[in-house]
């Protein structure tokens, strides 16, 4: 007999694709989380070959300071299109061909620098490959939101971020070693070879994994027949209704004052290390590791906090805005300090904390959008936090080589250029944390769909 019910008329696909919706937190999503880390890690590598290699590109292609903060703010400059443009395609192919695409266009887009170059192919190739990996952290925290339930969202999430700071941890050495006994171009080589070999693993492990290929809309609503409804089936609407929440200028807010710190530590430190604080090269390479190591140590842990503030009772606002302001302050009070105290031990603690801090925001604070996010928008709505934050790449690195260019000496450049930074990321933290209120968002966006299905009714 024919039947009314509304999944009558699903088809083959939709039901296949529902019955393989993931779990959250089987084994076989952690062993993603781990390849996610390795993919993380090479994306932050790329970043820090180029500030490793500073004293060795600036003296080969003769450039300026200014010049050099032109190259490291290359990358950026087409950043905020591919988070937003790549995606969306993320809908159309899926997670497992998005993640391979993404990894083989890193690696053609830094094929020239193996050679030797020039100042506009150096800048061409960093504004290529900022485009596709401008979708990256979106591709990673997307697909952990997928697969995991709110309480573990956060440490799931920070596990992933910390390739940011494991990446440049391992690059740093490793890099500098081989950029000393080679050359600047075969750091790129070596970065390249790797990433094949991520690749192919990547596609043999994840090709047969439930959730990773295009997803229905069946998948992110849930339906009637299994009696699975996701956490966000409740809420269905557009995008642009998403982008006009406070959680979203919230997120972006702190993402932002998260980013000022990445986008320095990458382009700027070692040099401030060497020129700025007076280390030696062979003291740089390994001094300049410690921001990193202790980031993975505040990541984890942050991950680990946040998710027991919400076990403990208190609310997602606390758990996951408040928190972050709590460390992003944290670090631009410490960036303000070390530019008023002498060269020594006690500013490079200061450094340090500085820069430990700024990937929070991108576990802790995203974990905090998923909670209230539709499935099928994370993407979408990622890319475009992603957008906003990379402004802080784009005009930092190029502002700051400009300050230090102003500086009397090069100390005082540095000591300019870090407090201004430091006061931007406190503003921009506190304001961010009040905004970022999942649950005041999540109830305002369960109304607007209650109000657009009586209308649609109507």
């Amino acid at each position: 007999m024919a039947t009314n019910h509304p999944t009558a008329v699903r088809s083959v696909e939709d039901r296949d694709a529902e019955r393989t919706t993931p779990t959250g937190t089987s084994a076989r999503s952690w062993a993603i989380v781990a390849l996610l880390l390795v993919f993380f890690t090479l994306n932050f590598a790329d970043k820090a070959a180029i500030g490793l290699a500073a004293g060795e590109i600036k003296e080969d292609l003769g450039l300026s300071e200014s010049q050099y903060g032109l190259v490291s703010s290359a990358f950026f400059w087409l950043f905020a299109v591919g988070a937003v443009v790549l995606t969306l395609w993320f809908k159309r192919v899926g997670y497992l061909f998005a993640g391979a695409a993404l990894m083989t266009a890193w690696g053609l887009s830094m094929l020239p620098l193996t050679v030797p170059t020039t100042f506009g192919v150096l800048i061409a190739s960093r504004v290529v490959l900022g485009f596709f990996e401008g979708p990256a952290h979106a591709l990673c925290q997307s697909i952990v939101a997928d697969r995991f339930p709110p309480e573990k969202r956060a440490f799931a999430g920070a596990v992933v971020n910390a390739g940011s700071s494991i990446g440049p941890l391992i690059a740093a050495p490793t890099l500098t070693w081989v950029i000393l006994t080679w050359s600047w171009h075969a750091s790129f080589m070596a970065l390249i070879a790797i990433g094949v070999v991520w690749t192919v693993v990547w596609l043999l492990v994840v090709r047969g994994e439930p959730g990773m290929r295009r997803q229905t809309r069946s998948d992110v609503l849930g339906t009637a027949t299994t009696g699975q409804v996701h956490e966000d089936g409740d809420i269905d609407v557009p995008l642009t209704s998403l982008l006009k929440t406070g959680s979203f200028w919230g997120l972006a807010m702190l993402s932002f004052a998260g980013y000022l710190i990445s986008s320095l530590k990458v382009a700027w430190l070692p040099s401030f290390l060497g020129d700025g604080m007076g280390y030696s090269p062979s003291a740089v390479g390994w001094l300049v590791t410690l921001p990193y190591l202790a980031a993975v140590v505040v990541l984890l842990t942050a991950g680990l906090l946040s998710g027991h503030l919400l076990r403990r009772g208190f609310s997602s606002h606390v758990a996951r805005g408040w928190l972050t302001t709590a460390y992003l302050v944290f670090a631009g009070v410490c960036m303000i300090a070390f530019t008023q105290v002498s060269p020594g031990r006690l500013q490079l603690v200061l450094v340090v904390c500085a820069f430990a801090i700024n990937s929070v925001a991108f576990s802790v604070a995203f974990a905090g959008a998923a909670d209230f996010l539709p499935s099928r928008h994370r993407p979408g709505f990622f890319g475009c936090i992603i957008a906003a934050y990379s402004v802080a790449g784009i005009v930092a690195p190029y502002v700051l080589g400009v300050i230090v260019d102003a500086g009397a000496t090069v100390a005082e450049g540095y000591a300019n250029g870090f407090l201004i930074v430091g006061l931007t990321i406190c503003v921009f933290a506190v304001i961010g944390g009040y905004l970022l209120d999942p649950a005041r968002s999540r109830a305002a966006l369960v109304e607007e769909t209650r109000r657009r299905r009586e209308s649609s009714v109507l």
